[in-house]
Order: C-alpha cells, then structure tokens, then sequence
C-alpha cells in the first residue's frame, strides 16, 4: 500500500485541514487536524481516523498505526513550541 491510498482513504472519510502519513511498508503515522476533533476526547479522535483504515488494517495492509490528531489551533501551538 502507497502513501497516497492511504492519504485517500482518509480524505475521503474525514474532511481534514492538514493530513501528514508516513508508511514504510507495515507501519503507519498519521497526524490529522481538523476542527472537528476540538469536541473529541483523545480516543475518539484516534476512533475517528481508525475507522477510515479499518479495512486496509482488517485486511492486512497496514499493521500498525500511530495516530495524533490536532484542531487547528493545537496544531499551530505544536508547531511553534517544536521549531
């Protein structure tokens, strides 16, 4: 599986701001952010982004993922503190 099926699977599930997906043939790292999880709790969140891979991760595409999830205003603070 690319990094670009994966970024599609969850585009088209999750309507997003920034997406950022790494994958080197088993594992996965996604980061998503949206406004839309600024109502989540942190394991909601992660449920959200899992259910656009969940067939891929049924399936055996992908065997492991690492998910952080941000709103858009965490997002710009985790940026600057990281710089």
């Amino acid at each position: 599986m690319e990094v670009i099926e994966i970024e599609k699977l969850i585009k088209d599930a999750l309507e997003l701001d920034e997406l950022q997906v790494k994958f080197d043939g088993s594992q996965c790292s996604v980061v998503a952010v949206a406004d839309m999880f600024g109502d989540l709790s942190r394991v909601k969140r992660q449920q959200v982004v899992f259910a656009a891979l969940a067939d891929a991760i049924k399936d055996g595409r992908i065997h492991a993922v690492t998910v952080k999830t941000f709103t858009k205003a965490q997002w710009q603070r985790d940026k600057l503190f990281n710089m």
